[in-house]
């Protein structure tokens, strides 16, 4: 099932875009967040200074610069930043703890971090660890420079000076190295280059009708630090010079004021969004200026697709991607009509098939386009084979009509609202108690987030040891979303003939 169009030349350089759409639309807000607004121009204008910034304090391009921020003007400023001058952006969520927060950036090798001073605070208990991280700025810390903190505004100052720098980097380059379990047992980053997110915004543009337009304000609630935020939103919202109306946390009744305050007209969300979102009881009345509703990152349950079309009006389109394609492959957008569980026929450009299934069977899904990803940090190991393929590790199968379910995943992952879990990281932070002596994660179903983590514990002969303190165990090691929801201490665990945990037996069958 191949669903193809040609695609309109696209510039080198990721963070053109912003160039583009200041030509377009110069005083038109591109981003919103309360009451700050920042126009086109003006944001065209500090990306320019942060770039060359950047590179005046000695940034050479492929450089890899951490971006530790929710969903605030300075990360936006500091993601194109980095991308017009050549550097390799590494977003990265404000959830992880110091230790995970350390690891990420030991493997990225980042010269640089942009963050909050939260995270700031973070950075400086391992700073030691960190033989590569040279310069920190901290984006809420007005002032001076320090030591070993700058300033964001001063970082701007800075690169007002210079003058206007040339874009550096483009096409096949590293842009962007985003974190995720990927085929392994530990996160590993998936190398994006410009020419994979350009060409997926391309091939995005290209449905009709497409999921943002250049007059749409969008909901940006989507965390940048994750592909769909970053690229399917905040990228697509560059690409057409639209607004974002920018939010850091989620928060049903206050971000539902948000979409009515600021007139939204399009919203990518994720499950957990509209399942709060359906409660409301003035969802309707709010999201009546509501062009598009797009949900993805885990199936959305039908009884809220259906309470949604009818306190709304709207249909909620769903879709499937992944971290490695920058993200969007398949839309219902594409489907002669939204059906509950399915996720779309593919998106123009993007050829996908079913590896070892025949019509009507489960497949594994593979997929081959211009957005695929490089393959993995920092040899760029696993990614497209010698044809251009490459296997998702996601099983699905189609219907009568062509469009596409998931069935499964036949990688050993857990998918939290979105975000990958890898069973093996979180195990061997359970094993890592005293008091344990064995260790299994499993996948449960969530209401909030699609799927959450369950763990069985065998306890060391004479230990107790209770839910709480597991929790709080994990807690101190893992970002909030990795760690178990559920606590089960059993005396033992089922193995197979080989020795191995078998899950099969503690796993409940997944939704397809």
């Amino acid at each position: 099932m191949t669903l193809c169009a040609t695609m309109p030349p696209m510039p080198a350089n990721l963070s053109e875009l912003v160039t583009a759409a200041a030509a377009q639309a110069p005083e038109r807000a591109a981003l919103v967040q309360g009451s700050r607004e920042t126009s086109w121009s003006q944001l065209d204008r500090e990306v320019d200074a942060c770039a060359a910034a950047l590179a005046a304090r000695g940034l050479e391009p492929g450089d890899r610069v951490a971006l530790v921020l929710g969903n605030v003007p300075e990360l936006v400023i500091g993601y194109f930043g980095a991308l017009r001058a050549g550097l390799v952006a590494v977003p990265v969520s404000t959830a992880l703890t110091a230790p995970e927060l350390a690891g990420l950036l030991t493997d990225s090798g980042a010269r640089a971090a942009l963050c909050s001073r939260s995270a700031a605070e973070l950075l400086s208990s391992v700073r030691g660890t960190l033989s590569d991280l040279g310069l920190v700025v901290v984006a809420d810390l007005p002032g001076v420079a320090a030591d070993d903190v700058l300033p964001f505004d001063a970082l701007l100052r800075e690169g007002e000076a210079l003058g206007r720098p040339a874009v550096r980097g483009g096409g096949e380059d590293l842009a962007v190295l985003l974190f995720t379990s990927g085929t392994s047992g530990s996160p590993r980053g998936a190398m994006l280059s410009h020419r994979a997110l350009l060409a997926n915004l391309d091939q995005c543009a290209a449905v009709d009708p497409p999921p943002v337009t250049s007059e749409d304000v969008v909901l940006a609630v989507l965390p940048f630090a994750h592909v769909y935020g970053l690229n399917a939103t905040l990228g697509m919202v560059a690409k057409m010079a639209a607004t974002a109306v920018l939010v850091e946390r989620f928060d049903p009744v206050d971000t539902l004021a948000e979409v009515r305050r600021h007139k939204v007209t399009a919203v990518p969300g994720a499950p957990p969004l509209w399942l709060a979102w359906s409660l409301l009881p003035d969802v309707g009345q709010a999201l009546g200026g509501l062009r598009l509703a797009v949900s993805g990152s885990a199936p959305l349950p039908a009884d809220v697709l259906a309470r949604l079309l009818e306190r709304t009006g709207h249909p909620v389109y769903e879709g499937y991607g992944l971290t490695e394609t920058a993200p969007v492959l398949t839309t219902t957008l594409c489907s002669d009509r939204v059906k509950p569980g399915s996720v779309g026929k593919p998106i123009p450009g993007v050829e996908l098939r079913l590896v070892e299934g025949r019509p009507g069977d489960i497949g594994e899904i593979s997929v081959r386009g211009p957005n695929l990803f490089s393959g993995y940090w920092p040899d760029g190991s696993e990614g497209p084979d010698e044809d251009g393929w490459f296997a998702t590790g996601d099983l699905g199968y189609y219907d009568e009509d062509g469009d596409l379910f998931i069935a499964g995943r036949s990688k050993e992952l857990i998918l939290v609202s979105g975000f990958n879990v890898y069973p093996r990281e979180v195990e061997e932070v359970l094993l890592a108690h005293p008091d344990v002596a064995e260790a299994v994660v499993v996948p449960i179903p969530h209401p909030y987030t699609g799927e959450s983590v369950k763990a069985f514990l065998v306890l060391r002969p004479g230990a107790e040891l209770g839910a709480d303190d597991v929790v709080a165990h994990c807690a101190r090691r893992l970002a909030r979303f990795k760690c178990p929801t559920a606590v089960e201490i059993v005396t033992e665990l089922p193995h197979t003939t080989t020795g191995k945990v078998a899950k099969g037996s503690l796993t409940p069958p997944r939704e397809s």
